[in-house]
């Protein structure tokens, strides 16, 4: 007979934690108006990489995803890859971010891939770049977040 009590606590796959993701029932309305859908999970590497379905609805005048939702899929990536590298045990609500853009991003796929560049006590450097459906880079962003267990956070 197995002493429960002295186990280790059993820590989440990659595929466990793609997998509670894809199956949560209740998804942030941000992430649904952005389409966002996660594609992969490393937790070695401290990296997620994550889908968008950018509509229409996201457009500016001149028929190209408006900038303001390009960052927000960068935030969305960062953070995502902020609760992965916790162990999902913490949120990380940013502190503050800074993009870049190279292209106009068309309503369409767009792929993002965030990264944790740093995980500290009380900060996290995060890293993210979004690429169109042929691979072309949009726009990248680093950012600093404030690593928070869930139990501690109160949104």
């Amino acid at each position: 007979m197995t002493d429960v009590a002295s186990e280790e606590p059993q820590s989440l796959t990659d595929e466990a934690i793609l997998a509670r993701f894809t199956n949560a029932r209740r998804r942030p309305p941000g992430s649904e108006l952005l389409g966002f859908r996660i594609v992969r999970v490393n937790q070695a590497d401290r990296e997620v990489e994550v889908a968008f379905t950018a509509t229409e609805q996201l457009t500016n005048p001149m028929k190209q995803i408006q900038g303001g939702y390009l960052c927000a899929m960068l935030d969305e990536c960062m953070s995502v890859a902020c609760m992965v590298a916790s162990g999902m045990t913490s949120v990380a609500p940013t502190v503050e971010m800074k993009t870049s853009f190279f292209r106009p991003a068309l309503p369409g796929e767009i792929t993002g891939v965030g990264r944790v560049a740093r995980w500290g006590k009380t900060i996290a450097f995060t890293e993210g770049e979004l690429k169109d459906s042929e691979g072309r880079i949009l726009a990248r962003a680093t950012g600093t977040a404030m690593p928070t267990p869930f139990a501690r956070y109160k949104g």
